[in-house]
């Protein structure tokens, strides 16, 4: 009887922490999202079938892996950065600043659209657990940021969408554009619904004299147990009259790339992740061979990798997938740029960075 007494509290500790944790976000209501040709028997499906190994034999090499010790999964110190801004905001000239992992700051015609704002310490539900962040501090103060126009997000897994984050910036932000059902975790946060835009795959929107659309990826989401592919995810495109970006979100290969390209390139710059692969979840990201292989299928001009240099949530070294890319993108003639973190790149002029600053 005690022994059954502990598992009830356990059980009923357990449901009330991931019912009330504000972090867990909100599950969206069926009639959000059942009208999407994406969702069906009670969930988001990819346009191919897409799964993860989650076999004995491969939850067993995972457990050997997490085990066995790996010094180079995270740099032995900080990781150099370039205090943000470098130059005045909004600006005449289009560029874009990368804050490590798949966080980005385009400024595009006088317009600030953020990108999968992660600002937290640690890809986690809670204070002090998960991988911590591999720069000691970020190059800027959220407090000092300017207003932000738009977010956009690419899905609602912890290292992209963040409570803490958004909680501090949603002073500075004036909407977000999202996949369907991830502005119910918003909602929950304190977002105005009015403020929220849902978006479908291939739907687009006029936003101040840009076109911002959504687009496939391949990938999945949720935040709890009980919410796996509740919510949609997605790439996005955002054109102005002069320049057209692609930021893949995540992503595994598939041929949604070429479609993307065909309907919306060529692309001045893309935003392709690169890092957190590994064969057991091959499906779901790609391997840096295959991300200049999907710049080139989208019909990308620069190639900037993302999803890399700030979180270790793989079992590659921390530094493999800028290697494996650089070097990709060299035997296949795509330029790599490689900014710092903090660091702004100002497109269609150059010169463009290039250094291999991590080696250093």
């Amino acid at each position: 009887m005690i022994t059954l007494f502990f598992i009830c509290v356990l059980v009923l500790f357990t449901y009330l922490l991931f019912k009330l944790h504000p972090a867990f976000g909100r599950k969206p209501e069926n009639s959000r999202v059942e009208s999407s040709p994406q969702y069906s028997n009670g969930s988001f499906k990819n346009a191919l079938p897409t799964s993860m190994n989650t076999d004995l034999k491969s939850s067993l090499t995972m457990i050997r892996d997490m085990v066995k010790k790996n010094g180079n999964l995270k740099p032995r110190g900080g990781l150099p950065n370039i205090e943000f801004p470098m130059l005045n905001h909004p600006s005449h000239k289009t560029n874009v600043t990368w804050f490590g992992h798949s966080a980005c700051l385009i400024d595009i015609e006088g317009k600030l659209i953020l990108l999968d704002p992660m600002f937290g310490d640690s890809p986690s539900p809670f204070l002090g657990l998960g991988g911590k962040r591999f720069s000691r501090e970020l190059p800027f103060s959220i407090e000092n940021l300017p207003v932000i126009d738009a977010i956009l997000f690419s899905h609602d897994h912890y290292d992209h969408l963040d409570y803490r984050t958004i909680r501090k910036l949603r002073a500075k932000v004036r909407h977000y554009f999202v996949p369907i059902g991830v502005g119910s975790h918003l909602e929950r946060w304190g977002i105005n619904p009015d403020s929220i835009t849902e978006l479908d795959w291939w739907s687009e929107v006029d936003f101040q004299g840009l076109t911002l659309a959504a687009a496939p990826a391949r990938h999945f989401s949720g935040r709890s147990l009980h919410d796996r592919n509740s919510t949609l995810w997605s790439s996005w495109i955002i054109k102005g009259s002069e320049t057209t970006i692609f930021f893949s979100g995540d992503s595994g290969y598939g041929p949604h790339f070429k479609e993307i390209g065909e309907r919306f390139g060529p692309f001045d710059l893309t935003l392709m992740e690169c890092g957190q692969y590994d064969h057991r979840w091959a499906a779901i990201h790609m391997i840096p061979e295959e991300t200049v292989q999907a710049h080139k299928d989208v019909k990308g001009k620069l190639l900037l990798p993302i999803h890399w240099g700030a979180f270790t949530l793989s079992f590659h070294d921390w530094t493999d997938p800028i290697k494996r890319v650089t070097k990709a993108g060299q035997k296949e003639g795509v330029q790599i740029l490689t900014p710092m973190i903090g660091e702004t790149v100002i497109l269609n002029g150059g010169p463009y960075p290039e250094e291999k600053w991590w080696e250093e």
